[in-house]
């Protein structure tokens, strides 16, 4: 309901939070099946965690956002924005709040989301893809650790035999264990060179951000002025 705007821009007006989102309050959309609120509420789950903060509704698209708020965002997605923009806003440090609303009633089928499964697997893509880029080394150094226990572990049971004088009828161990240890060493490449995107990635926004700040603050004609000025 459109009523429920004032509240929706309250915390923006109180100085409380830079972002605000309407709570639906799930449980009480009486149109919504059981399973469609489950899915909702373990995607929510998944934003949170992904997110570090601490949306009730992530998928709700009644939306308050101050100016610097709004321009620090940058949506990829063609799909939906509500879940990229939280775990931007998290990964930014920007403020998030909540607010409780009620839900309109649905006229008509949603024109956005013709499937279910399709909806939860491009909206699981949509997470997956802009988790990585602010957290791709600590992804990467975590799917790491396992091929490297396993090939520390199978490193040392060539060691042990070995030792004892039967190393040449483990090759395969040592064999396997190299393969192992290159994989999760490939890895934690992997992850390195996805942070030193995410890092260059961050410098790029920060220049956008500047950019529309200055194109806001600054009339057109100064920096048209100013444009003349370096260009001659």
């Amino acid at each position: 309901p459109g009523r429920a705007i004032a509240d929706l821009i309250q915390p923006i007006l109180d100085g409380t939070a830079e972002m605000v989102i309407g709570d639906r309050q799930i449980d009480q959309i009486s149109h919504f099946s059981g399973t469609k609120k489950r899915l909702q509420k373990l995607g929510s789950w998944v934003v949170r965690w992904a997110s570090g903060t601490n949306v009730p509704d992530t998928t709700s698209g009644f939306r308050a956002f101050t100016r610097q708020a709004a321009m620090q965002l940058n949506v990829f997605s063609n799909y939906t924005y509500t879940l990229e923009t939280i775990i931007q806003a998290g990964k930014k440090g920007i403020v998030v709040a909540s607010v409780p609303i009620a839900a309109n009633p649905t006229p008509r089928r949603s024109r956005l989301i013709d499937s279910t499964l399709r909806y939860i697997l491009r909206s699981a893509a949509t997470i997956i893809r802009i988790f990585l880029m602010y957290e791709a080394l600590r992804v990467f150094l975590t799917l790491s650790i396992l091929p490297l226990l396993l090939g520390g572990l199978l490193l040392g049971r060539f060691g042990y035999f070995y030792i004892i004088g039967e190393g040449s009828g483990h090759i395969q161990s040592l064999i396997i264990a190299t393969i192992f240890m290159v994989l999760g060493f490939i890895t934690i490449l992997v992850g390195l060179l996805g942070d030193l995107i995410g890092l260059n990635r961050r410098l790029s926004e920060e220049i956008r951000f500047q950019l529309r700040r200055m194109e806001l603050e600054v009339p057109d004609t100064d920096l048209r002025n100013t444009h003349n000025s370096a260009s001659s």
